[in-house]
């Protein structure tokens, strides 16, 4: 070997040194390990799909999936209009990443119309076989899996009526053109003649439409139930004002709610149905095909009230229902 050879040799081992040592410098990833990347969408930013969001990416680093590193995590809201939702999916799509995780059942609807290749796990949907996300549940196929956060609705009748005895008329503002929102007025009007309640459903087609949908139930119901509609959960505050200056109660379908001025709610950490998600994620980066993972629901359910909004719109919690609440709002 000539003295040139000999300095080739010796500067390609040298790099191949470097290479190692940079390798073992990040970590989580080795030598030939491509990073993965996971794309999360939404319909709208509110607290309990921000939650949700943040519960995905706790989730992934919890498995060693560190955005920055050998993660790369992004995120897109489509500012609650569909339009938009269909415009970032297929944005997505032509970005081919290792997972799409669309929060809420407009975004999911949007990315499973969008393509059948890429590996898919929808969050906080209603229902996915309505929403035609799957046509089994227990068995999705395809590349397409994910979480229902379906409301336990006839509980939150039961627990509406717990705080208020006489109540009678539920008012329920709701988006007609969400899919979820329709099953859940559907289901609200199965449960509440076994209650003795009556529910008054009005629509609110956009978050503008909120405030002027609930104003109209004003003197025709007893109570306001807000469901988990995007649409309007983003317009929380005027239903609260609505409520407060009417001295009509506010109930949510969403814990999340609560701390924005709710009187109560039995649902769902979002966090935690993030975090839940997230491991589903973990599953399908590791290898697994979506269609042989179950669709799986929400497995904790939590009571979070606020006093101090019950008693502006003039109510008194029971203490049998302080005393079992998983979290009282200061």
């Amino acid at each position: 070997m000539n003295k040139g050879e000999h300095m080739t040799r010796f500067n390609q081992v040298a790099a191949l040194g470097w290479l190692l040592a940079m390798a073992g410098a990040v970590p989580g990833v080795a030598l030939g390990q491509e990073a993965k990347t996971v794309a999360v969408t939404a319909i709208v930013e509110h607290p309990a799909l921000d939650a949700a969001r943040d519960g995905i990416k706790e989730a992934l680093a919890a498995a060693g999936f560190k955005d920055g590193e050998n993660l790369t995590f992004t995120y897109e809201s489509a500012q609650g209009n569909p339009a938009t939702a269909a415009q970032i999916a297929q944005k997505l799509v032509g970005e081919a990443p290792d997972v799409i995780v669309p929060i809420s059942t407009p975004s999911a609807q949007a990315v499973v119309g969008a393509t059948s290749d890429i590996p898919i796990v929808f969050t906080a949907v209603t229902d996915p076989k309505a929403a035609k996300l799957v046509s089994d549940p227990q068995h999705p196929g395809a590349n397409v899996t994910g979480m229902s956060d379906l409301s336990p609705i006839g509980q939150h009748l039961d627990l509406i009526k717990e705080i208020l005895p006489d109540v009678v008329r539920i008012g329920v503002p709701y988006n007609p053109g969400e899919a979820n929102s329709v099953t859940l007025i559907e289901l609200l009007q199965q449960e509440a003649p076994t209650r003795s309640l009556d529910i008054v459903e009005v629509a609110a087609p956009r978050s503008a439409d909120v405030q002027t949908a609930v104003e109209s139930l004003v003197d025709n119901v007893d109570a306001i139930y807000v469901p988990t509609d995007n649409t309007v959960v983003t317009a929380l505050e005027a239903i609260i004002k609505v409520g407060r200056d009417n001295q009509l109660p506010v109930f949510a379908g969403d814990t999340d709610s609560v701390p924005r001025g709710a009187i109560a709610a039995l649902g769902f950490n979002y966090h935690d149905v993030g975090v839940q998600t997230g491991k589903i994620v973990v599953r399908v980066l590791n290898g697994e095909a979506p269609g042989d993972i179950p669709v799986e629901g929400v497995q904790i359910t939590e009571l979070f009230v606020n006093p101090a909004a019950a008693a502006s719109m003039g109510v008194s919690l029971p203490e049998a229902v302080l005393a079992r609440a998983k979290t009282v709002v200061k």
